[in-house]
């Protein structure tokens, strides 16, 4: 038998707090979110993420449906990204996102174009002007650089994308620099989904963790 997830009831007094959901102290909170925010309403939840949101966004191409396009996003809901962005179609398959997408700002872009000029007019400096956020694609194509050894910048939007083709031709021309994860075995590429979990933890490593590569 399988361990039930969440909590139930709430017990003894309520707790005081704008933050609280009365439905959920009433009847168990039966979400895959950590204890940290358990019986907080929905909203709440999102309003606290924003406070820590981390400087890097998320972006997939969407020309075909793939389902590995959830797992990407619930991965970037793991690592708090500032926001995920979906180029080309508007639906995208949402199963393997397991309802993260809910806390999380989400950006569509019907062209590579429009990423584009949504990322040049993105981010700004000390005297509040436009900077722009560097697109870092995220395929081992031919010229590619390794994540391993490549300094991620802070501010930056992860590129992804399909399982199979991988990034398009214009989304390889849009990109700064085009990074892959390294591998030593047979295989010729792994899972895009797991592609993205690994490049994501290589930001978490660089500028939470301050782990340099020098």
């Amino acid at each position: 038998m399988s361990e039930e997830v969440g909590v139930g009831p709430w017990t003894g007094e309520l707790p005081a707090g704008d933050h609280w959901d009365a439905e959920l102290l009433r009847d168990g909170d039966r979400r895959n979110v950590v204890d940290a925010y358990r019986y907080w309403r929905h909203e709440a939840i999102v309003a606290d993420l924003d406070t820590h949101r981390h400087d890097f966004h998320v972006a997939v191409e969407n020309w075909g449906h793939d389902f590995n396009i959830g797992s990407v996003i619930r991965t970037a809901n793991a690592f708090n990204a500032k926001a995920f962005h979906i180029v080309g179609k508007r639906r995208w398959n949402r199963r393997g996102a397991m309802v993260t997408d809910r806390y999380q700002h989400e950006h569509h872009h019907r062209t590579v174009d429009d990423l584009v000029a949504w990322a040049v007019s993105a981010g700004t400096d000390d005297e509040g002007r436009p900077r722009g956020i560097p697109l870092i694609g995220i395929d081992n194509l031919p010229g590619s650089v390794p994540l391993e050894t490549h300094d991620l910048p802070r501010e930056s939007v992860l590129v992804f994308g399909q399982e199979g083709p991988g990034l398009s031709p214009d989304m390889r021309e849009a990109c700064e620099v085009v990074l892959h994860v390294e591998q030593f075995g047979s295989t010729r590429s792994i899972n895009a989904g797991a592609a993205a979990a690994v490049a994501m933890h290589a930001w978490i490593r660089r500028h939470v963790f301050d782990q340099r590569l020098d």
